[in-house]
């Protein structure tokens, strides 16, 4: 176990943001729970170990995060772990000529916050089986963290039950996951496929499932106690 997860400080709830893929709107769900918690009352303290970008895009994950949680862009990822090059963080920092990094750097340089928040809310990079560091992925930091809560982001159209179905599994095989809800994002309830696909996940596959920030939210301040997966 890390020492960020043994840490004094460490917040009453982690709860790791993991994806699908790349692209599938993690930062956009992790401002919003984010946003939606502090509104209602919560301490929240926002992290992305490791981000990698194109410097031509404008905003980068910390600062959308950091908007968020009114923390500083480098509490919220240091700036040694800054990629200026959108490739899987250790391929970026290898192209860039800088020192290769491991999952258990990223969990000790979290940094929490002395006054211990109710909630950490820890946005991982692409999806659950990207290279994060040279040694590990999202399942690897989800087995280093222990978090109380993964909340996996996907896409609600076509590939949605493939994709959904396969972190999962990999998160299962691989790390030890209290408990797990998924979020639809971009789900448009007038969508037949998007609506089948939520039955799908929900009746066949039986995984708690949710399409709205709110509920999201819930499950992250462990308002509702859910299966557990141990």
């Amino acid at each position: 176990m890390s020492q960020s997860s043994v840490d004094g400080h460490r917040p009453g709830r982690i709860v790791v943001v993991a994806g699908t893929a790349t692209e599938v709107g993690k930062t956009w769900v992790a401002a919003h729970v984010a946003r939606e918690l502090i509104a209602g009352g919560t301490t929240v303290a926002v992290r992305k170990p490791v981000q990698s970008f194109d410097v031509g895009d404008g905003a980068t994950d910390a600062h959308v995060l950091a908007e968020a949680s009114g923390e500083d862009t480098t509490e919220v990822c240091p700036h040694h772990r800054w990629y200026e090059v959108a490739m899987a963080p250790p391929m970026a920092a290898d192209a860039l000529g800088r020192p290769p990094f491991t999952i258990a750097d990223l969990a000790l340089e979290l940094g929490w916050p002395i006054v211990r928040p109710q909630v950490g809310l820890v946005e991982a990079a692409g999806g659950v089986r990207s290279p994060l560091a040279r040694d590990g992925d999202t399942v690897t930091l989800v087995e280093a963290l222990q978090p109380e809560l993964v909340a996996l982001v996907a896409d609600a159209g076509l590939g949605t039950i493939n994709g959904v179905r396969l972190a999962v599994e990999a998160l299962d095989r691989g790390a030890h996951v209290a408990s797990l809800a998924v979020f639809l994002n971009r789900f448009d309830g007038t969508d037949d496929l998007h609506r089948r696909n939520l039955d799908w996940l929900r009746r066949r596959c039986g995984l708690d499932v949710v399409t709205a920030v709110p509920d999201l939210s819930t499950r992250v301040r462990g308002d509702e106690a859910r299966p557990s997966r141990a």
